[in-house]
Protein backbone atom coordinates (compact mmCIF):
# COMPACT_ATOMS: atom_id res chain seq x y z
CA UNK A 1 0.00 0.00 0.00
CA UNK A 2 1.75 3.15 -1.14
CA UNK A 3 0.93 6.80 -0.68
CA UNK A 4 0.27 8.91 -3.74
CA UNK A 5 3.27 10.87 -4.92
CA UNK A 6 1.86 14.33 -4.34
CA UNK A 7 4.97 16.52 -4.14
CA UNK A 8 3.03 19.39 -2.56
CA UNK A 9 2.26 17.50 0.65
CA UNK A 10 4.95 16.06 2.92
CA UNK A 11 4.87 12.37 3.72
CA UNK A 12 1.72 11.46 5.61
CA UNK A 13 3.63 9.04 7.84
CA UNK A 14 6.27 11.64 8.73
CA UNK A 15 3.64 14.28 9.41
CA UNK A 16 1.68 11.92 11.64
CA UNK A 17 4.75 10.93 13.64
CA UNK A 18 5.79 14.55 14.11
CA UNK A 19 2.29 15.86 14.82
CA UNK A 20 1.23 12.93 16.98
CA UNK A 21 4.23 13.23 19.25
CA UNK A 22 3.75 16.97 19.63
CA UNK A 23 0.02 16.60 20.27
CA UNK A 24 0.76 14.15 23.07
CA UNK A 25 3.27 16.58 24.58
CA UNK A 26 0.69 19.35 24.46
CA UNK A 27 -1.99 17.16 26.06
CA UNK A 28 0.46 16.19 28.82
CA UNK A 29 1.10 19.88 29.46
CA UNK A 30 -2.61 20.65 29.55
CA UNK A 31 -3.46 17.75 31.88
CA UNK A 32 -0.73 18.79 34.35
CA UNK A 33 -1.20 22.55 34.20
CA UNK A 34 -0.44 23.12 37.87
CA UNK A 35 2.89 21.31 37.59
CA UNK A 36 3.81 22.99 34.30
CA UNK A 37 2.87 26.42 35.65
CA UNK A 38 4.93 25.82 38.81
CA UNK A 39 7.94 24.80 36.67
CA UNK A 40 7.53 27.88 34.47
CA UNK A 41 7.25 30.07 37.58
CA UNK A 42 10.46 28.54 38.89
CA UNK A 43 12.13 29.45 35.59
CA UNK A 44 10.97 33.06 35.99
CA UNK A 45 8.33 33.03 33.25
CA UNK A 46 6.05 36.06 33.69
CA UNK A 47 2.29 35.39 33.59
CA UNK A 48 2.95 31.64 33.66
CA UNK A 49 -0.66 30.91 34.61
CA UNK A 50 -1.70 32.42 31.26
CA UNK A 51 1.27 31.61 29.05
CA UNK A 52 1.56 27.90 29.86
CA UNK A 53 -1.97 26.96 28.77
CA UNK A 54 -1.83 29.39 25.83
CA UNK A 55 1.47 28.01 24.54
CA UNK A 56 0.31 24.42 25.06
CA UNK A 57 -2.84 25.23 23.09
CA UNK A 58 -0.67 26.75 20.36
CA UNK A 59 1.32 23.51 20.20
CA UNK A 60 -1.80 21.33 20.20
CA UNK A 61 -3.54 23.33 17.48
CA UNK A 62 -0.41 23.45 15.35
CA UNK A 63 0.22 19.74 15.67
CA UNK A 64 -3.34 18.84 14.69
CA UNK A 65 -3.09 21.16 11.68
CA UNK A 66 0.21 19.69 10.50
CA UNK A 67 -1.04 16.15 11.02
CA UNK A 68 -4.11 16.83 8.90
CA UNK A 69 -2.22 19.24 6.61
CA UNK A 70 -4.91 21.88 7.16
CA UNK A 71 -3.74 25.50 7.16
CA UNK A 72 -0.19 24.13 7.10
CA UNK A 73 1.58 27.50 7.14
CA UNK A 74 -0.33 28.64 10.22
CA UNK A 75 0.00 25.22 11.85
CA UNK A 76 3.74 24.82 11.30
CA UNK A 77 4.23 28.47 12.23
CA UNK A 78 2.40 27.85 15.52
CA UNK A 79 4.69 24.95 16.33
CA UNK A 80 7.80 26.95 15.41
CA UNK A 81 6.60 29.86 17.55
CA UNK A 82 6.06 27.52 20.49
CA UNK A 83 9.59 26.10 20.28
CA UNK A 84 11.27 29.44 19.55
CA UNK A 85 9.65 30.96 22.64
CA UNK A 86 9.79 28.05 25.06
CA UNK A 87 13.18 26.50 24.35
CA UNK A 88 15.60 29.23 25.47
CA UNK A 89 13.51 30.09 28.54
CA UNK A 90 12.66 26.64 29.84
CA UNK A 91 15.84 24.80 28.88
CA UNK A 92 18.53 27.41 29.55
CA UNK A 93 21.31 24.90 30.16
CA UNK A 94 23.90 27.70 30.27
CA UNK A 95 22.30 29.21 33.40
CA UNK A 96 21.69 26.14 35.58
CA UNK A 97 23.91 24.26 38.02
CA UNK A 98 26.15 21.49 36.77
CA UNK A 99 23.80 18.85 38.17
CA UNK A 100 20.94 20.01 35.90
CA UNK A 101 23.02 21.01 32.89
CA UNK A 102 23.01 17.70 31.00
CA UNK A 103 19.25 17.24 31.28
CA UNK A 104 18.55 20.83 30.22
CA UNK A 105 21.02 20.59 27.33
CA UNK A 106 19.34 17.40 26.10
CA UNK A 107 15.90 19.04 26.27
CA UNK A 108 17.25 22.16 24.55
CA UNK A 109 18.72 20.12 21.68
CA UNK A 110 15.56 18.03 21.30
CA UNK A 111 13.46 21.19 21.08
CA UNK A 112 15.93 22.73 18.64
CA UNK A 113 15.54 19.66 16.44
CA UNK A 114 11.74 19.91 16.57
CA UNK A 115 11.97 23.63 15.75
CA UNK A 116 14.00 22.71 12.67
CA UNK A 117 11.36 20.21 11.58
CA UNK A 118 8.60 22.79 12.09
CA UNK A 119 10.54 25.26 9.92
CA UNK A 120 10.92 22.60 7.23
CA UNK A 121 7.16 21.94 7.26
CA UNK A 122 6.52 25.69 7.13
CA UNK A 123 8.79 26.10 4.10
CA UNK A 124 7.11 23.12 2.41
CA UNK A 125 3.70 24.67 3.03
CA UNK A 126 4.92 27.93 1.44
CA UNK A 127 5.48 26.06 -1.85
CA UNK A 128 1.77 25.28 -2.13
Amino acid sequence: MSETTDDSTPSRFGRLLFAGGLALLAVRNLTDLDGRIAYADAKGVPFAETLVPASSGLLLGGSIGVGLWKSPKLSAGSIATFFAGVTPVMHNFWAVDSESRDEELTSFLQNLTLLGAAIAFFRRANRE
